[in-house]
């Protein structure tokens, strides 16, 4: 059996996690479609040319067929931020893996229980945290079930060690540690321009120079996208600012779309 890892999706965090794999051998990335497919590819090799990586692109193989994955031994799940649709994945490729096979999802804010009994395999899930960009950030958020087994939890710690990551074990809380920190901050930013009408890009300036953080803000939910932003910040019950649902609702989604608190 292949000990090959695989990433099911086809946006930036599961890009990133494929270019980060690359670098430690090959790596399977399943796409929806062939349109995704291409995208994913231009993505990844994009990543790999901007970090002048001495990694070939071959390395990550770029496949539509979810049956192509049925040998991998670990696959991480990097869809949209929606129970019902990565429940749905997780059950397809339950169906599809061998026993042995690890399964885990990335998400940064749904209940890794609840996607753990959505898996078919409660003792081999976990929830695999990264933060964009995957290639650049250190820091994984482990998040086990109370049903993970032992050889689970130690084979995604040395999954995290070989991508030169920095592991953390938190807590199956909504938003786990980061984003249940971050995001009340980020939408307080939005009121504060909601309220005084002050730039976007003077808000960011005020805190990257005053607090030491290398991107403000605005920027920073721009990056993470609105609509993932807003799926998070329900996840953890803070009330989203209607600054972003106005701007969703145009479809101005931060830097994927060109355009959202910042233009692009």
């Amino acid at each position: 059996m292949s000990k090959r890892l695989a990433v099911a999706g086809s946006g930036a965090i599961a890009c990133g996690l494929a270019a980060t794999a690359a670098h430690h051998g090959p790596v399977l990335l399943l796409a929806r479609s062939d349109s995704s497919a291409d995208r994913a590819r231009a993505t990844v090799e994009k990543t790999l040319s901007r970090l002048g990586a001495e990694v070939d692109p071959e390395h990550v193989e770029i496949v539509t067929d979810p049956e192509a994955l049925a040998e991998a031994t670990f696959v991480v799940e990097a869809v949209i931020e929606d129970h019902d649709v990565k429940a749905r994945l997780l059950g397809e490729l339950d169906a599809i893996l061998e026993p042995e096979a690890i399964l885990a999802s990335t998400t940064s804010s749904l209940s890794v229980e609840s996607l753990a009994q959505a898996s078919g395999r409660p003792e081999r899930f976990l929830g695999l945290h990264v933060f964009n960009p995957v290639t650049k950030m250190k820091l994984v958020e482990l998040i086990f079930p109370t049903t993970a087994s032992a050889e689970t939890r130690e084979r995604a710690l040395a999954l995290c060690e070989k991508f030169e990551k920095t592991p953390v074990v938190v807590p199956d809380v909504p938003g786990f540690v980061v984003n249940r920190l971050l995001f009340p901050y980020l939408f307080n930013a939005v009121r504060l321009v909601e309220e005084t009408g002050m730039a976007p890009a003077d808000v960011d300036t005020c805190m990257k120079l005053g607090a030491g953080h290398p991107m403000g803000p605005l920027a920073l939910l721009d990056l993470v996208g609105l609509d993932v932003s807003k799926a998070i910040g329900e996840t953890i019950g803070e009330t989203i600012p209607a600054r972003l649902e106005e701007l969703i609702a145009e479809g101005a989604l931060g830097r994927k779309s060109g355009r959202g608190l910042h233009s692009y």
